[in-house]
């Protein structure tokens, strides 16, 4: 398998990776849509998870833990299987919302934070290169 040096995918298995966010991205829109609620407020509340940076004023450990927190299928996920068990599926459209946002993520490639600093990701480094 082809891997970046900091760890990140490269290669074909990072176009596989950011075909996932594309995939994730239709499927929360498409249940988004399904749920008949307003498009604006989906796309209002599309760049809230991006809140999750923050904690890289403090550091980038910080900042890594929560932005990877928030921008993980974990919790959105484990919170909707949730909201159905218990009945409370007018959830269910902030969670497509959350997913969403982070499938999206996924296809720019923006992926989970190292915490060596923002720009480095599971899916390679992003932002400029260093000048040299």
């Amino acid at each position: 398998m082809e891997q970046l040096p900091n760890g990140a995918a490269a290669g074909p298995v990072r176009a596989w990776l950011r075909t996932e966010g594309l995939a994730v991205l239709l499927l929360s829109v498409m249940f988004y849509w399904h749920s008949g609620r307003s498009w604006w407020m989906f796309f209002g509340l599309l760049l809230v998870p991006d809140l999750s940076m923050l904690p890289y004023l403090l550091n980038a450990k910080a900042g890594s833990i929560s932005y990877n927190i928030v921008h993980s299928y974990v919790l959105p996920l484990s919170l909707a299987a949730a909201a159905v068990a218990l009945g409370k599926v007018v959830l269910l459209p902030y969670l497509s919302i959350w997913t969403a946002h982070i499938g999206l993520d996924r296809l720019l490639g923006y992926g989970l934070k190292y915490a060596s600093g923002f720009g480095a990701t599971h899916l390679g480094t992003i932002g400029k290169a260093p000048q040299s």
